[in-house]
């Protein structure tokens, strides 16, 4: 009779957990919540209220240490073009401490016109603009009458750099570094290759670069015609508006008797 009475007991209770079963619920429940990871908080004694929780937020990361200045400490740049070239191939900062592949700018001190691109080219030997861009550069200065010999050629970076972050550059000093360099190659006139390079020269990235006209550097004021790049003047669009810019600054025949 007890066999008999306890084989109905199970019969029901396996019938209940089936039941449950087939309603979903497949766990057992609790009306108070288990602390698993954080140990419970102390309860207050009688009479004192509960602290009210601490808020924890994880501690900020530390600050990127600050970019070296490009350049390092102005007072002691080179004065003269002599030392600025071999100052170009050598100063680490320049270019981060690499100093392979670095083109050094050529020409004179107070050349009849100076041309100022973004980078060398990545065709650039031992000369800077020789490859495709300088050949056509060279065409170009023919055009206008002027001996490629007597154009001060120099860039802003000291080697081909694929996308260069030109502003974040500007913030490290390379504007300083490039109104250094335009200072002491002193032309009569700058023709500038490039709307990127024109915050570096001073101006504000606001402006147009029609309303960019002269470079002012310490006490001197130096002609200044913007363009598009060299890499732009294989369109026709872009040949012609720079001949009309040209026709426009005026008087080529002025700085072709110059060159002569």
């Amino acid at each position: 009779m007890v066999v008999g009475s306890q084989q109905v007991l199970a019969g029901n209770i396996t019938a209940a957990v089936e039941w449950w079963r087939d309603a979903g619920v497949d766990c057992a429940f609790a009306d108070e919540a288990t602390a698993w990871i954080t140990p419970a908080e102390p309860e207050p004694a009688p009479g004192q209220d509960r602290p009210a929780p601490v808020a924890k937020f994880a501690a900020p990361p530390p600050p990127p240490p600050p970019r070296p200045k490009i350049g390092g400490d102005p007072a002691v740049w080179p004065k003269d073009l002599d030392a600025f070239r071999q100052w170009w191939l050598e100063e680490p900062s320049l270019d981060g401490g690499q100093l392979a592949r670095r083109i050094a700018p050529c020409g004179g001190p107070g050349a009849p016109l100076m041309v100022l691109v973004e980078q060398p080219e990545q065709e650039d030997g031992d000369q800077l603009l020789s490859g495709k861009q300088g050949k056509l550069l060279a065409a170009m200065l023919a055009a206008m009458g002027i001996d490629r010999k007597c154009v001060y050629h120099g860039s802003v970076l000291v080697r081909h750099t694929p996308l260069p972050d030109i502003p974040a550059l500007a913030e490290a000093g390379l504007g300083e570094v490039t109104r250094h360099h335009v200072h002491l190659a002193a032309p009569q006139r700058l023709i500038v290759f490039g709307a990127n390079i024109l915050p570096l020269l001073g101006n504000d990235p606001a402006q147009s670069a029609q309303s960019l006209r002269s470079f002012n550097h310490e006490g001197r004021t130096i002609p200044l015609l913007a363009v598009h790049g060299l890499d732009a003047m294989v369109r026709p669009t872009a040949k012609a508006a720079f001949w009309r810019k040209w026709l426009e600054w005026g008087q080529s025949e002025e700085i072709g008797k110059q060159s002569a």
